[in-house]
């Protein structure tokens, strides 16, 4: 086990860059690394080959005789590097209602470029963080291997996408801040959702007529997709919804879509 580094002060500037970390959106992008809270996100990247550089514990937790030794020795060999901070100080940095009095340092991936033929989701201005999270888990549970975050889409690696995710970000082949021209190098057919034009997904599923790999477009919660991304398009496809409601929600209809492709190679 790592012998911890203890910090006790607020003007510590590896405590103010986890604040912000923890806080900002977009903070990771400049500091090249991502925070993350509790276990079951950094088991999720464990479990891909991905190491923490630091783990940080509360003092409480660390000294806790009920976390056990067995389990601070678990976790305090998972990173290279492990800092025990005061709670007040953990308090400063945490934005969960009940946090795990533990989190991690990960290094930011490094950029990647375009794979034009894996099964891929396109984001096209979501900027919910929650829906964003949602899909990047579904992509990741039906087996599309790319999400590609056009400009204005919110930040994939912020805190509240990460939790939203549940670890679903370690398995994906993430690309974020693309320009549409990007999508030219894509091989794969476009599917455009829509609410008002094109085929009825079931009745495509039915048919058997919905490829796959193919890359799935996702727009804005309130404009949908663009129109210079629609004519992108080579097919348009509904959501039958008998119950009337006018739309779905963006994340709940990237699972519909995405788990009709996938399945549709078992049929």
């Amino acid at each position: 086990m790592n012998s911890p580094i203890f910090i006790n002060s607020r003007d510590n500037a590896f405590v103010k860059d986890l604040k912000k970390l923890s806080h900002g959106s977009t903070d990771y992008r400049k500091q090249q690394r991502v925070w993350v809270e509790g276990d079951h996100l950094v088991r999720a990247a464990l479990v891909r080959g991905v190491q923490p550089e630091v783990a940080v514990f509360s003092e409480t937790l660390w000294k806790n005789p009920k976390f056990g030794p067995l389990a601070l020795k678990e976790y305090a060999q998972i990173a290279t590097k492990n800092v025990v901070i005061s709670d007040a100080l953990f308090d400063t940095i945490t934005t969960l209602e009940s946090p795990a009095r533990m989190g991690f340092v990960f290094a930011f991936p490094a950029e990647t470029a375009l794979n034009p033929t894996v099964a891929s989701v396109i984001l096209d201005r979501v900027q919910d963080a929650g829906n964003v999270g949602a899909i990047l888990r579904s992509a990741s549970a039906f087996g599309f291997q790319q999400v590609i975050a056009l400009k204005g889409t919110a930040a994939l690696w912020s805190p509240k996408v990460l939790r939203a995710g549940m670890g679903a970000h370690w398995g994906l082949h993430l690309i974020e801040g693309a320009d549409l021209d990007l999508l030219d190098g894509l091989t794969v057919p476009l599917m455009v959702t829509s609410s008002h034009r094109g085929d009825f997904l079931h009745a495509l599923l039915r048919q058997q007529q919905l490829p796959m790999p193919c890359a799935w477009v996702l727009g804005h919660e309130g404009q949908g997709v663009c129109t210079e991304l629609e004519a992108r398009a080579q097919t348009y496809v509904r959501i039958a919804q008998p119950g009337g409601e006018e739309s779905l929600n963006v994340a709940s209809a990237a699972a519909i879509c995405l788990h009709a492709s996938a399945t549709s190679r078992l049929i």
